[in-house]
């Protein structure tokens, strides 16, 4: 595997090939990382990852600073998956000034659920996804891309944005991998301490139930839903944002006949000092 940091290196390897398939990523990798690595291999005549923690999708109070950086722990990985390139750019090389071009989602679905409570969150990650997209893509007929599931409005926003500019690149969603429990895999469960391990499992429990109460519910019956499920983890000592029944299709709330629409179930909660999110599809 070769690890290159600038974008002129990154463009050199590829010079070669004409389908990248590619997995950006901010390190600190799990088991649902390689997973998409390995959804994305055969897809493409070239696997890239990407290594970079983006400074623009972090709010000021955040963990910009805190969250962990394992690059060589994170190469080993990527490389016993069968990745061929890994683009780990500084800083500096991605925004050599201040990025005052950036892309704004419609507000529809930018501005919702993680939009709301991270504002400006869906710009940091939808410019700086375009970015990689350049860098990677450049000179390419096209591509796949591997996003994970557990960031779903985050799947849908880059879908969307594909579509919106025409890019020939093919936006893959990967299944959430989750621990024994059920706890989704993510890089911030390393915050949590052993008791907040221990209760982490309860968020996808808690959207569970609630998925299956809105099937059997009229659609006037969902916002009551929603709250007692909220109550419920805060009483278990969580802070919840949301946990809330949406459409699949546009993330807004359902109506008609329940039991016939694709939805899915999401929430964000914080347990202790560590946010966490997850969804399921029902």
């Amino acid at each position: 595997m070769h690890i290159v940091h600038t974008i002129a290196e990154l463009r050199e390897k590829l010079s070669g090939f004409k389908c990248p398939a590619f997995v950006p990523t901010m390190g600190n990798l799990h088991d649902g990382h390689i997973a998409l690595v390995n959804q994305a291999n055969p897809l493409g005549d070239v696997t890239v990852s990407s290594i970079f923690v983006n400074r623009l999708q972090f709010a000021p109070h955040e963990d910009f600073d805190s969250y962990p950086r394992t690059l060589d722990a994170d190469a080993q990985r990527l490389e016993a998956a069968g990745c061929n390139v890994l683009f780990a750019p500084r800083e500096k090389e991605l925004y050599p000034e201040p990025q005052t071009y950036k892309v704004h989602p419609a507000t529809d679905l930018g501005d919702i659920l993680e939009g709301h409570f991270r504002p400006g969150f869906f710009i940091g990650v939808s410019t700086v996804v375009l970015k990689l997209f350049s860098c990677v893509y450049a000179g390419m007929p096209g591509g796949v891309a591997a996003f994970g599931k557990k960031d779903y409005q985050q799947v849908m926003v880059v879908r969307r944005m594909v579509q919106q500019f025409a890019l020939p690149i093919e936006i893959l969603a990967g299944e959430t991998q989750r621990a024994d429990d059920g706890l989704a895999l993510s890089s911030r469960n390393g915050y949590l301490n052993a008791a907040e391990r221990s209760e982490a499992a309860q968020l996808s429990q808690a959207l569970r139930a609630l998925g299956i109460a809105a099937k059997a519910a009229p659609p006037h019956d969902l916002p009551l839903l929603e709250a007692q499920a909220m109550q419920a983890l805060a009483r278990r000592g969580w802070k919840p944002d949301y946990l809330t029944v949406r459409r699949r299709a546009d993330l807004m709330p359902p109506w008609g006949d329940v039991a016939d629409q694709p939805l899915v179930v999401l929430g964000a909660a914080k347990l202790g000092n560590t946010r966490l999110i997850d969804n399921l599809e029902i």
